[in-house]
């Protein structure tokens, strides 16, 4: 196991040291620019006042998409099982065309 280290990453402009494994940094701080990036869209609406507001919006929307991915993968997955298994009911196998 790697040993954690702190790691600064900036968010609209202030640091934050984050305790991570080094081997997570590269990971990390390319999280943190992309969460920076969202905060900055969001404030630059300025319909979102305060960081502490900013970086729950900008949470809220990460997760919805999060969300979203999860439920079109399941929704691949299932789509794939059945094609499978419709596959497997045929002709013995095989592409047919």
């Amino acid at each position: 196991m790697s040993e954690h280290r702190p790691i600064k990453v900036q968010l609209l402009g202030k640091e934050y040291p984050i305790g991570c494994a080094e081997d997570e940094q590269h990971d990390l701080l390319i999280a943190a620019r992309f969460l920076d990036e969202r905060m900055r869209k969001i404030r630059e609406t300025g319909r979102v006042i305060g960081t502490e507001r900013i970086a729950i919006m900008a949470a809220l929307n990460i997760a919805h998409e999060l969300v979203q991915a999860q439920q079109e993968i399941r929704l691949l997955n299932q789509s794939l099982a059945s094609q499978h298994a419709m596959g497997s009911l045929g002709s013995g196998g095989g592409w047919n065309g």
